[in-house]
C-alpha cells in the first residue's frame, strides 16, 4: 500500500470527523463541554465507549500475543465484565447522587480536599502518561510506513495528530466526542470484521470452517490451569475486575461521558450494553490472531515482534482493501483515547484545580471559557511533549542494545 494512499485515507477520515464536529459544537458553552449538558443517549455512549476502550495498542497487541498467551487475556475480559458490573451499580448512584461534574469531587464530599487534590492530581499524572503512550504507538506506525518514507520528522507527525484532536475537541468537549466517538467505534469494528473475513477468504472458509479451524488450534485455549502462571484463572479474572473498577469507574476520561447521559437508569443501561458488547468484540479480536498467526506460518511470515504481525500481514499481504481498513481501524482505536483524555483532563484540572463547580468561583462564563482553552491547548502540548518524550526513550533503548 502506498504511503499516498495512507495519507489519503487519514485526510478523509479526518474531515469526516470535523464535520461531526462542526454539527455537535454549535452553541456550546461550558456545560456542553465538561458533561454534554447531560443530554447524551445512553446508546450512543455505550457504542462509542467500545472504541475508547479498545486502544491502539489492543488493535495490535491482543492479536499478535496469541501465539504466545493463547486466549488467556479472555479470562481478563470476563474479569471485566464482573467489574462493570460493579461501576453500573455502586459507583453510577455515588456519582449521580452528588450530580458531579468531575468524578473525584465524591473525595471531597467524603474525606476532605486533600483526598480531592491527590485523586485528581494522580488522574491527570497517570491519564497524560497513558493517553501519550497509546498515541505514541499509532504515530509511530503511521511514521514507519508513511511519513518517514516523505523525510518528516517524528515530532512533525506528533503535532499533526496533536493538532487535529485539540481543533475537534476544542469547543463541544463530551458532547462532541460522545458522536465522534460512535464515529471510530463504527469504523473500527468494521476494519475487525472485514479483516476476519479477507483472511477467511484467504482460506477459503465459510462461516463454520473459520470457527472449527480457530477453535481447534491449540492457541484458543483460554482458561490455565498452572497457578504459577501468570494468568491463571483467579489471577487474570480478578485482576481484570479490580482493572476495569480502577480504570473506568475511577477514571474521569471513561466516566465523563456516563455522566453525562439524561438519567442514572440511561447511564446503567450504557454499561451493562457496553460491557457485554466488549466482551465479543474481545474475542473477535483473539479470533482475528489465531487466523493472522495460522496465515502468517501459512506463508512464511516472520515478524520481529508480536505486534507487528496485524499490520505487517493487514498491509502487505492482504490487499488495498484491508491495508485501508486496518489505517482507518488503527485511527479510530487511536483517536479516541487522545480525545477523550484531553477532554478529561482539561476538565479535571478546571473543576478539581480552578474550582470552577465551586459556589465560591466568581469568574463570568465567558472568562471561564477562554481560561478552559487555554489549558486545553496546554495539555495538547503536554500530550505532545510526552509523546516525542516517548520516542526518544525507545531510539536511545534501541541503539543501546
Amino acid at each position: 500500500m502506498s504511503s499516498g494512499l495512507i495519507l489519503t485515507c487519514v485526510a478523509v477520515y479526518t474531515i469526516a470527523l470535523f464535520f461531526v464536529t462542526w454539527l455537535t459544537s454549535r452553541g456550546a458553552t461550558n456545560e456542553t463541554y465538561f458533561v454534554g449538558n447531560r443530554s447524551s443517549r445512553w446508546y450512543l455512549v455505550a457504542y462509542g465507549m467500545i472504541g475508547a476502550s479498545l486502544s491502539g495498542v489492543t488493535f495490535m497487541s491482543v492479536p499478535g500475543e496469541v501465539d504466545a498467551k493463547q486466549f488467556s487475556y479472555f479470562q481478563m475480559v470476563l474479569g471485566y465484565l464482573v467489574g462493570y458490573m460493579v461501576i453500573a451499580f455502586v459507583l453510577l448512584p455515588l456519582y449521580y447522587k452528588h450530580n458531579l461534574t468531575s468524578i473525584y469531587a465524591y473525595l471531597q464530599k467524603r474525606f476532605g480536599n486533600s483526598s480531592y487534590r491527590t485523586g485528581a492530581f494522580f488522574f491527570i499524572v497517570s491519564r497524560t502518561i497513558g493517553a501519550a503512550f497509546r498515541m505514541y504507538i499509532v504515530v509511530n506506525v503511521l511514521q514507519v510506513f508513511v511519513f518517514s518514507q516523505w523525510g518528516v520528522p517524528f515530532w512533525v507527525t506528533t503535532l499533526l495528530f496533536v493538532v487535529l484532536i485539540l481543533i475537534y475537541t476544542y469547543e463541544g468537549g463530551v458532547k462532541t466526542i460522545v458522536w465522534t466517538d460512535t464515529l471510530q467505534t463504527t469504523f473500527m469494528l468494521l476494519s475487525l470484521v472485514l479483516s476476519v473475513i479477507l483472511i477467511a477468504g484467504e482460506f477459503d472458509f465459510n462461516f463454520s470452517e473459520m470457527f472449527t479451524a480457530v477453535t481447534n488450534d491449540e492457541r484458543s485455549t483460554i482458561f490455565l490451569g498452572d497457578w504459577q502462571h501468570p494468568r491463571f484463572f483467579p489471577k487474570a479474572f480478578f485482576g481484570g475486575m479490580f482493572i476495569a473498577i480502577a480504570m473506568t469507574g475511577l477514571d474521569q476520561e471513561m466516566m465523563q461521558k456516563n455522566i453525562s447521559c439524561r438519567s442514572l437508569k440511561e447511564a446503567q443501561k450504557n454499561m451493562v450494553t457496553f460491557s457485554i458488547v466488549l466482551v465479543v468484540v474481545n474475542m473477535l479480536f483473539l479470533f482475528l490472531g489465531v487466523m493472522l498467526w495460522q496465515y502468517a506460518n501459512q506463508h512464511g511470515i516472520a515478524v520481529a515482534k508480536s505486534d507487528d504481525l496485524f499490520p505487517t500481514v493487514a498491509l502487505h499481504h492482504l490487499g488495498t482493501v484491508s491495508a485501508v481498513f486496518f489505517v482507518i481501524g488503527l485511527i479510530s482505536a487511536a483517536y479516541p483515547s487522545a480525545d477523550g483524555a484531553l477532554t478529561a483532563l482539561t476538565a479535571s484540572f478546571c473543576i478539581d484545580f480552578l474550582g470552577f463547580s465551586s459556589p465560591d468561583n466568581k469568574r463570568t462564563d465567558a472568562a471561564k471559557k477562554r481560561i478552559r482553552h487555554i489549558v486545553h491547548i496546554g495539555f495538547a502540548t503536554l500530550l505532545l511533549l510526552v509523546i516525542v518524550i516517548f520516542k526518544i526513550i525507545n531510539n536511545a533503548t534501541v541503539h543501546g542494545r
